[in-house]
């Protein structure tokens, strides 16, 4: 094959390593690329030990390495999404965005600026080829597997994307980088650039909404603790409030509900269910694959989810509206339900 020059996105965790050295294993001309996104100054942020993590695997490949500045594009097409969605009452998904926008956006805009064939990451999805071009499919790990996160990738995205690590499990990459003498070999799984998802919430949005402590509900409409601020729960959680009522044996309770107007979250001993014959509204609507009125698809509604199934029943330009075919836990408003048949992901949309 002609040499045909790779970006590799490398965050300095083992998996874009991997990726790297075996792309240039088959013959590419490989690119180390740290994307550098933004983070406010009141939080700690580890960027320069992970940019210099990067660098260090670059020199073990004696690979050059170059910085990808997607400051603004986090910082406007995350971060503001993120603290919007939270203001209005929904639970983000600060990682779909920031694939959509930063690892498959900025970095294939900085890659092609820099002629670029193509830019590769560390995830573990399959890109492969189908009768009609390229489709994503779930990661041979499928405790890693992390298509759900990737489902918006338009075709064009996913035609210019190499994902050379889908295809192994996580213990096989790591033999495979100490083999190679690769620096991060050991390293603990990063957050990525994605650090969003892993914040302490409350902390984050006190710095731009005001958070105002208010009562926990039980079913019956009754005070039984206190909340640090409906904004930031979401439905399905367990923990982050404080049940006040005297039970000897207190059971677990979980979010089911929430009033932002008036600042209440209502919790159950029950876990909220989506129970069949249920209805799930969707906009934004992200297909790769042509959908068709009163066929069934397995869905996704949380990373690492066991699938169930669903019915379309309606498909408009924006709007698609599934039918539940088997109880599934709750799904929180702006999660992302991601549809797929077998291992294809044919893509999906933001619950309404």
């Amino acid at each position: 094959m002609s040499k045909k020059t790779v970006f590799v996105g490398m965050s300095g965790g083992v998996d874009s390593s991997v990726a790297a050295l075996r792309l240039q294993k088959q013959g590419y001309q490989v690119v180390g690329v740290f994307i550098k996104v933004w983070h406010p100054d009141f939080l700690v942020c580890n960027w320069e030990q992970e940019r210099l993590d990067a660098m260090r695997v670059a020199a073990h490949l004696d690979i050059p390495f170059l910085t990808c500045d997607a400051e603004a594009a986090y910082r406007d097409e995350v971060a503001k999404y993120f603290i919007s969605e939270y203001t209005q009452g929904r639970t983000p998904n600060p990682d779909v965005m920031c694939n959509r926008y930063v690892k498959f956006g900025a970095f294939i805009e900085f890659a092609k600026k820099r002629g670029a064939d193509y830019i590769a990451t560390g995830h573990y999805a399959q890109k492969l080829q189908g009768e009609k071009g390229a489709e994503l499919h779930r990661g041979l790990d499928t405790n890693k597997d992390q298509s759900y996160f990737l489902y918006s990738l338009s075709g064009k995205q996913l035609d210019y994307t190499l994902l050379p690590v889908g295809d192994t499990t996580k213990d096989i990459i790591r033999q495979e980088a100490a083999a190679a003498g690769i620096p991060t070999a050991t390293k603990k799984d990063s957050q990525g650039v994605c650090f969003l998802g892993h914040i302490d919430i409350k902390d984050f949005l006190s710095h731009y909404v005001e958070l105002l402590p208010g009562n926990v509900l039980n079913t019956e409409g009754e005070v039984i603790g206190r909340h640090d601020g409906s904004l930031i729960y979401t439905i399905g959680q367990r923990q982050g409030f404080h049940i006040t009522t005297h039970e000897e044996h207190r059971a677990v309770y979980y979010v089911v509900g929430k009033d932002t107007k008036k600042n209440t979250i209502t919790v159950d001993t029950n876990k909220p269910i989506l129970h069949d014959k249920n209805l799930l509204v969707l906009h934004n609507i992200s297909l790769r694959t042509k959908l068709t009125a009163g066929e069934t698809y397995e869905a996704q509604t949380r990373y690492r989810q066991k699938p169930f199934m669903v019915k379309v029943l309606t498909i408009e330009e924006d709007k698609l509206i599934l039918e539940v075919l088997e109880d599934t836990e709750a799904a929180a408003s702006g999660q992302s339900c991601v549809l797929y048949r077998g291992l294809l992901c044919l893509g999906g949309g933001i619950i309404a």
